[in-house]
């Protein structure tokens, strides 16, 4: 055995090589979401920038985003970029607006004509997280959550502090979701 030993070269590790195969072993695999904006407002508002603080906290949390689409508030816009993102194959649609209890607010009904399953327990999640911090749009909203295909959609309310309290809680639920919508996948 030591003859094979010996005839062996030893070579140092090259340290950059160990440290890249190290981080791409910690990595978390990339899901892909895409954001929909519903919105009755004018569209070229460049003081609202909802899209990239959504951006952002999905990019902290491991997700490409795809696109953020502005839609109207209107059942038949919303119901048709739901669908886009399902047909495009993304992990997770993330709407933002429309879940209120005004005439116009119609996220959750759009939302409810595309998914397959209903998962009440992420949007219950959310309005519980709302109230404990006190996010009054949060805690009142109507947002659902449920699959369509394999494709997880969640309704957010539109404040700020709804966004960023709601991406906080629902991440290790969608990750849930997203696994077990991936192991249990007719290949």
């Amino acid at each position: 055995m030591s003859d094979a030993l010996d005839s062996l070269e030893l070579v140092e590790p090259d340290d950059a090589a160990l440290l890249a195969a190290e981080q791409e072993a910690d990595l978390p695999p990339v899901h892909r979401a895409l954001v929909v904006l519903i919105s009755d407002r004018r569209f070229d508002n460049t003081d609202d920038d909802t899209d990239r603080l959504v951006c952002e906290l999905l990019m902290e949390s491991g997700y490409q985003v795809d696109a953020v689409v502005r839609v109207k508030s209107k059942k038949s816009d919303i119901r048709k970029a739901i669908e886009t993102a399902v047909v495009g194959g993304v992990d997770l649609v993330i709407t933002v607006g429309a879940t209120g209890v005004g005439a116009r607010d119609k996220a959750p009904e759009a939302t409810r004509a595309v998914i397959d399953q209903l998962v009440p327990g992420v949007g219950q999640a959310i309005r519980s997280s709302g109230i404990v911090s006190g996010i009054v749009d949060a805690s009142t909203s109507r947002g659902i959550c449920g699959v369509s295909g394999s494709t997880v959609v969640v309704n957010l309310a539109p404040s700020r502090l709804a966004i960023r309290d709601g991406i906080a809680t629902i991440t290790p639920l969608i990750e849930h979701l997203i696994s077990d919508l991936q192991k249990y996948s007719v290949q």
